[in-house]
């Protein structure tokens, strides 16, 4: 990989990386999402891209989780995406802002029933006594929407990764794998290749 192939702008580059992955992964929107507590303790989990613009990468989730209680003590996240396919990855690293409500609900409009109403029932991250509380909770979510419209609920919604370094890897046979990161700067983006 030459750095010079890849667009100045680290968010076009990776919309062209992601257009390639499209085209030979089954989940190319899957991204593990690096979160910590005030503290420091971090965890990881795989959530969707569900947003690529110039403001950054968005998710959507239950508020109350683990990762959005994180996010809210701790408001930095990190981010890779990895296409085994094609022998690349993407590592984003920045600050995180919530998605507006309107966003967020433009989002929930487009989930199928089955989950917005499994929005409602899951405690996300909450102990529960075994699997039949929690088909018992969806029951009683069902019960109460139906096949009706299932509203937004207010502890559910968007955050976006605005990122403030993303750095783009391709495999090598040898081991001498291809790293190019990009650091947000005042004036725009700095590009510089890194060793393996």
């Amino acid at each position: 990989m030459d750095e010079r192939d890849l667009d100045p702008d680290p968010i076009v580059a990776l919309e062209a990386w992601l257009r390639d992955a499209e085209g030979v992964s089954v989940r190319p929107d899957a991204m593990t999402l690096a979160t910590a507590t005030a503290d420091g303790r971090p965890s990881a989990r795989i959530v969707l891209l569900r947003g690529l613009d110039r403001r950054g990468l968005a998710f959507f989730t239950n508020r109350a989780s683990r990762k959005g209680r994180e996010l809210e003590e701790n408001p930095r996240a990190a981010l890779v995406l990895h296409w085994p396919e094609l022998g690349r990855q993407v590592r984003v690293e920045g600050s995180v802002e919530r998605v507006d409500q309107e966003e967020s609900r433009e989002y929930w409009e487009t989930r199928p029933l089955r989950s917005r109403i499994a929005a409602w029932a899951s405690p996300q991250s909450r102990p529960l006594t075994d699997r039949a509380e929690l088909d018992a909770l969806y029951a009683a979510a069902e019960a109460r929407f139906g096949n009706d419209d299932v509203p937004l609920p207010d502890f559910w919604g968007g955050y976006r990764v605005v990122p403030d370094a993303i750095e783009f890897w391709e495999h090598q046979d040898d081991r001498l794998h291809d790293r190019v990161r990009y650091e947000r700067t005042e004036s725009g983006w700095r590009r510089e290749r890194l060793a393996p």
